[in-house]
């Protein structure tokens, strides 16, 4: 224990807070959450508690600091807050925030909607959800827009309708009844939105039984494939509005929360009951430490999952007592600005679910653990094998550069991070190439290189490597050729005083890699290896980076080419264009009201675009 450490150990005031740790580095290693900070800091150097993990995290602390709060909800409500800010080592951790979609009926609206969403709102809507299948629900509300012809427009409507222009396709289509040009009250458009709202509330056999009649009636016409399309459709409505298999004699709304845990990972398992019925379930990874308890895991997970979402049920089942359990409830009740009870169920139904809550937990941890291992050997496991191979030792980032042209038009070269065996696509770069006006590969290489590594130099010496991905070196130099490019890049590392070792990639007659090229000799690889499937994959990124980056700045060229010919349309409106649209395909089939839309843009210029495109050929 330090100077620091003794001295602030005896300023700790015996009130409710927040203690955070560093280590020497100054980061934040661990916080909690104190009733009494004096005495539950000073455990910490005085033989705490006898857990294992603090004898990892005490000799790391390098000093303290602490957040008096009036009580000790606020402490809670903090301690969460920082966490999740921080995210410290030694804390039991979320991995990752997942979003569910929902269905969502406006109908605080005159005339409402039926929208995906991922997340509700307070806001006089209706919601379904959530689901784990987002495809289906997409394809739900598509079906319940055509099958009772609600609206799927943006327009903010009221009654009488005051139209300002004529309805849209949907209702040319039989698909709205157009409540933008006042053809149906609100009254009746409700009717409808009813029957749509009753399917999603689990009475839609109408819409089942005409479904699977249009289904037989396909197939008795050996018209399959159509029936095939019913079929899905079939599946997905059930997947949306069938009634569950495990029911509540209530309607009230909770979540079971449930959990299995191994020495270092924990899944957390939590199923939906909404209105009675168990409509979804979700589970969530935890990093967690060989002696976390089991209640303290999971009244981590609530604090860490409730502050995040927006709905808060009733009530909240878990299978154990947890920490400051009432402390939680508080806490909850007040974000929900209701009641919310967690309760520990004993026996019948709630049991029941509890048990099955925990199985798929348990399935789901075993079957991530051997996730896992596959995954460790496709990435990291493939990386010691391509070290091997290159004669590196220990890879951990690789770069790898292409060069992309059409007989020297609009040369582009890619640069494509992998790190630990996965693509770090925020270290990705583009060049264009500035030096040249004709084709040369080489040359146009050497600048890519050049431009790259005096960069990360520059950088380096003016003190930004933080802020700059340049400055990371990679520990191996991988080029999209053999002995010409590899020489190259030899060369350009070699003037600027790096000693990064560079591979090539010897190819067959197919261009796909059969060798690599290590110290000017050719290494043969097997197909079957982890390291041959990771050597493709990075050299199909760094094609498919530069290919998509050279066709983007053709289409540039090509807009800005022909737009210049557009009477009317001067630089600023051209970039505007060139900004909204990819190609010129695509202005060419943009509408004149959509033209119009455009930032920059009026309806005289959009005519004039559109009349450039649309005119008829004189003779």
């Amino acid at each position: 224990m330090n100077e620091e450490i003794q001295k602030a150990l005896k300023q700790l005031p015996g009130r409710p807070g927040v203690y955070i740790m560093y280590d020497a580095g100054d980061t934040i290693i661990y916080i909690g959450k104190a009733v009494n900070l004096k005495n539950r800091v000073r455990q910490y150097f005085h033989g705490g508690d006898g857990r294992p993990m603090l004898a990892q995290l005490v000799p790391q602390i390098a000093h303290f600091e602490y957040i008096l709060t009036d009580s000790e909800l606020e402490a809670l409500v903090l301690e969460n807050n920082l966490i999740k800010e921080n995210r410290p080592k030694f804390n039991t951790l979320l991995k990752d925030d997942k979003t569910y979609p929902y269905i969502k009926v406006t109908l605080e609206e005159t005339y409402p909607r039926i929208l995906l969403v991922r997340q509700m709102k307070k806001d006089g809507s209706r919601y379904f959800g959530p689901f784990t299948d987002a495809g289906a629900v997409r394809t739900v509300i598509d079906l319940l827009q055509k099958r009772y012809q609600v609206r799927s427009c943006r327009k903010s409507l009221g009654y009488p309708a005051d139209p300002k222009e004529r309805a849209c396709l949907n209702y040319q289509m039989g698909r709205c009844p157009a409540p933008c040009q006042g053809l149906i009250t609100p009254e009746e458009y409700r009717k409808k939105v009813d029957q749509a709202v009753a399917v999603l509330a689990g009475s839609g056999s109408t819409l089942v039984k005409e479904l699977a009649d249009k289904m037989q009636e396909a197939s008795a016409r050996l018209e399959f494939e159509q029936a095939g399309q019913y079929k899905e459709l079939l599946e997905d409505v059930a997947k949306v509005t069938s009634t569950q298999k495990i029911t509540a004699h209530n309607d009230n709304d909770e979540d079971i929360i449930a959990l299995a845990q191994d020495q270092k990972d924990a899944v957390v398992q939590v199923f939906f009951v909404r209105e009675g019925k168990l409509v979804g379930r979700e589970h969530f990874y935890m990093n967690v430490a060989l002696d976390d308890e089991k209640g303290e895991i999971l009244a981590n997970f609530i604090k860490q999952y409730y502050s995040g979402t927006p709905f808060l049920p009733g009530e909240v089942y878990v299978p154990c007592d947890l920490p400051d359990m009432d402390l939680l409830e508080q806490w909850l009740g007040e974000k929900r600005g209701r009641k919310v009870t967690i309760k520990v169920p004993q026996r019948g139904q709630k049991e029941k679910l509890q048990e099955l809550a925990q199985k798929n937990a348990a399935m789901i941890l075993e079957q991530n653990k051997e996730k896992l291992r596959r995954e460790e050997q496709r990435t990291k496991g493939a990386m010691r094998e391509l070290g091997r191979l290159m004669q590196v030792g220990e890879l951990h980032r690789v770069e790898a550069y292409d060069i992309s042209n059409i007989s020297g038009f609009a040369m582009v070269g890619s640069m494509v991070v992998f790190e630990d065996g996965k693509p770090k696509r925020s270290d990705y770069r583009k060049f264009r190439i500035q030096s040249l006006s004709g084709q040369n590969d080489y040359a146009a290489m050497e600048e890519v290189l050049t431009r790259r590594f005096s960069h990360g130099i520059r950088e380096k010496e003016e003190g930004n490597g933080e802020f700059d991905s340049f400055t990371r070196f990679p520990d191996v130099v991988l080029m999209d050729g053999g002995k010409g490019q590899v020489h190259i890049a030899e060369r350009v590392l070699g003037s600027l005083g790096l000693n990064i070792p560079v591979c090539g990639m010897v190819k067959d007659d197919h261009h796909r890699t059969r060798a690599l090229l290590v110290n000017g000799a050719e290494v043969p690889m097997e197909k079957s290896t982890s390291a041959f499937h990771l050597l493709t994959r990075i050299q199909d990124e760094a094609h498919r980076f530069a290919i998509t980056y050279h066709r983007n700045m053709r289409g540039k060229s090509q807009v800005t080419s022909v737009l210049d010919q557009i009477p009317g349309i001067g630089p600023v409106r051209r970039k505007a264009l060139m900004r909204h649209f990819a190609s010129l395909e695509e202005v060419r089939k943009a509408s004149e009201k959509e033209l119009a839309e455009i930032d920059g843009m009026n309806a005289k210029s959009a005519g004039q675009v559109y009349e450039y495109f649309h005119a008829p050929e004189k003779s």
